[in-house]
């Protein structure tokens, strides 16, 4: 699952070998006042695979979080994301409280340099000159549930064999934000691009690991 806002084609440089069969989630429009929750469950829909491996990144690790919670899963790993709302940055932590989040001009969606700094932290436009290819939902009215979503996040324990990977260099989640366990690797927000090889290397590892 790709993080807010972003495309499947985040995960074209992930090439996971037999017996890895990959399948890839899109963002489909919220119902109107709709819960993560809800929302989730419908997601539970679109997977085609008994037992799966649910594996989502940044806002799409919080979405695969509560997808599990509807279906039967061999694991959860989540990417550049957080394992519960302790975890939230402290602009975030206010926002619950300000509801500031809700100004938010997000019609700025439509300049696509704000929103990748956005979607992938800063960093991302230096190595990749064509990253507006990898963001496909620029709806602000997803957007803007999707934002409240994240803020108002009400997981207050870690899933038990939760695989949480995140970048050193993360300015959307920060690294002293979080607690453990995680595993920390060289990057920032957009390691599921920039690490790729890392994760086609390790990840079969962890997994044989865990299993």
């Amino acid at each position: 699952m790709p993080g807010m806002a972003a495309s499947p084609k985040i995960f074209e440089f992930l090439d996971l070998q037999s017996p890895f069969e990959m399948h890839l989630l899109s963002w489909f429009s919220p119902k109107q006042n709709e819960s993560l929750n809800s929302y989730a469950k419908r997601m539970c829909d679109r997977v085609n695979h008994k037992n799966p491996i649910l594996l989502g990144v940044s806002f799409g690790g919080v979405l695969v979080q509560e997808m599990a919670k509807h279906i039967r899963v061999r694991n959860t790993i989540i990417i550049s994301s957080i394992k519960n709302n302790t975890e939230l940055p402290f602009p975030m932590k206010m926002a619950q409280k300000t509801n500031a989040h809700r100004l938010l001009p997000t019609k700025w969606i439509n300049n696509i340099d704000h929103l990748a700094l956005f979607a992938f932290g800063t960093g991302i436009k230096k190595r990749i000159a064509l990253y507006q290819r990898y963001l496909s939902d620029r709806n602000p009215e997803y957007l803007n549930w999707a934002i409240d979503c994240l803020v108002h996040w009400d997981q207050k324990k870690t899933p038990k064999d939760l695989i949480h990977i995140h970048g050193i260099s993360d300015t959307v989640f920060p690294i002293r934000n979080l607690l453990e366990p995680f595993i920390k690797i060289k990057g920032g927000h957009a390691i599921i691009i920039t690490q790729a090889n890392w994760f086609n290397d390790e990840l079969p590892k962890l997994l044989t690991k865990k299993n």
